[in-house]
């Protein structure tokens, strides 16, 4: 295997690039470990289910750099990231990677405001009065 496998994670508006290389499992986002960066640990297991589908836990270090976009958005693009490195490392991971639905670029964004309106779809407040 090369030294180290660069991939490009995506979610929303945040947009992570995901450098894995063969260690000893550390997860490391933005310069701190993942435990700091991330408060809530259901965003912390989001992170690391393509190692855990794929029995790679403890194998690959992980080195994220993730701009843009909240703090949820960005452990899914992550998450992206880290699946798509591990399809880069062996391509056998595809078809469990590709059931769990870790493969696929979340295509959900933000509605755009309309002229008009508060936000999307919000009405300024109506009154007969």
């Amino acid at each position: 295997m090369k030294q180290a496998v660069l991939a490009t994670g995506r979610r929303k508006t945040s947009v992570a690039k995901v450098w894995m290389m063969p260690g000893s499992g550390r997860i490391i986002i933005n310069k701190k470990p993942m435990d700091e960066y991330f408060g809530l640990e259901t965003l912390k297991v989001d992170i690391k289910k393509p190692l855990a589908v794929t029995n790679t836990e403890g194998k690959f270090d992980v080195i994220a750099s993730v701009r843009g976009g909240g703090f949820t958005g960005q452990a899914g693009a992550v998450r992206h990231g880290i699946a798509r490195a591990l399809l880069k490392i062996d391509s056998e991971f595809r078809p469990v990677l590709k059931k769990e639905g870790l493969l696929t670029r979340d295509p959900r964004m933000k509605e755009r405001k309309k002229y008009g309106l508060k936000k999307a779809r919000r009405a300024p407040q109506f009154s007969k009065r």
